[in-house]
């Protein structure tokens, strides 16, 4: 089975030369390699012209959902491996997606774990990004830095959606799990993904994450849930209804213990880390709630706009 891995990326820095070091040390070699650049200009673009092992695509101003289309089409191979060319993947991350696919899967959904520099990181990513042993595979929706599917199913179900500028990996899991796809969780190909720096960074990613379920009307549930807790939190709040607060409180505690439990594992055993982790998550999960409540309103404006 001869399979296609293919990528995107606009200035990747350093981080472009590390992903393809990653790719020429897979247990399992690639057949091709496909990368779509959306118009880089830091030298992202020379690294990539310098490497006689890529077919590069060059697409100045496209979208990630235009680029992955592009790179798809240009691929000559009907298993399509997918990752972003600013992450690092595991050694066997290939052999492990390739595997399952040959035993019969549609889609194989690996998966994904941070690379953190610092102690905000380290409480972003445990906020942000579920353990293994976590998933449910019957519901999981991978990312699609770490994915593999045949091109049949991909072509059935639409391809990436050009029209939706972030989130297009998630409109096309709805567009798989609707077809009724045998879809495989391939927890140890992992790829390495790096967690945003800053606070402003972390707000602006997860706004444009729920501007992007907005836009395309996805995750109405989970959406419709947050308001619907942080409303009753601001009613018990201002009707100084103690008991309503208490149990949003320990409710509030129960849900973020998990998240706190993840950041003791990444971090350094320093008992000074781990005591900040309890009060620096939930500010983490506060700061990502409220930028997902307002991406999402942004998103269903556009959704409702006469001009869409």
């Amino acid at each position: 089975m001869k399979v296609s891995l293919i990528a995107t990326v606009k200035d990747g820095g350093g981080a472009i030369s590390e992903f393809l070091a990653s790719v020429r040390a897979q247990t399992r070699s690639p057949d091709e390699v496909v990368i779509v650049d959306g118009g880089s200009t830091d030298g992202t673009l020379e690294t990539l012209r310098a490497a006689a092992d890529v077919t590069l695509l060059e697409s100045p101003g496209a979208n990630i959902a235009e680029g992955r289309n592009l790179a798809v089409r240009a691929a000559t191979h009907d298993v399509i491996a997918v990752s972003d060319a600013d992450c690092t993947l595991a050694p066997d991350w290939l052999e492990q997606l390739v595997a399952a696919v040959e035993d019969g899967a549609d889609v194989a959904m690996g998966f994904y774990r941070p690379i953190y520099r610092s102690f905000l990181e380290a409480c972003s990513a445990a906020v942000s990004m579920p353990e293994a042993h976590e998933v449910n595979p019957a519901r999981f929706m991978p990312s699609s830095r770490s994915i593999a599917f045949r091109r049949e199913a991909f072509e059935n179900a639409g391809g990436y959606p050009e029209w939706l500028d972030i989130g297009e990996d998630m409109y096309l899991n709805h567009r798989f799990r609707e077809s009724g796809l045998r879809m495989d969780f391939v927890g140890g190909a992992v790829a390495f993904w790096r967690v945003r720096p800053t606070l402003a960074s972390t707000w602006r990613q997860y706004y444009r994450y729920a501007r992007g379920d907005g836009v395309a009307g996805m995750h109405r549930g989970r959406h419709a849930l947050r308001f619907a807790v942080y409303g009753t939190a601001a009613f018990a709040l201002l009707a100084r209804r103690r008991r309503l607060l208490l149990a949003l409180a320990a409710a509030a505690g129960w849900y973020a213990s998990g998240k706190i439990r993840r950041a003791t594992r990444l971090l350094p055993a320093r008992r000074s880390d781990r005591l900040g982790a309890l009060a620096v998550v939930p500010a983490m999960m506060l700061l990502a709630d409220m930028a997902k409540m307002a991406g999402y309103l942004s998103g269903r404006r556009v959704r409702r706009s006469p001009r869409r």
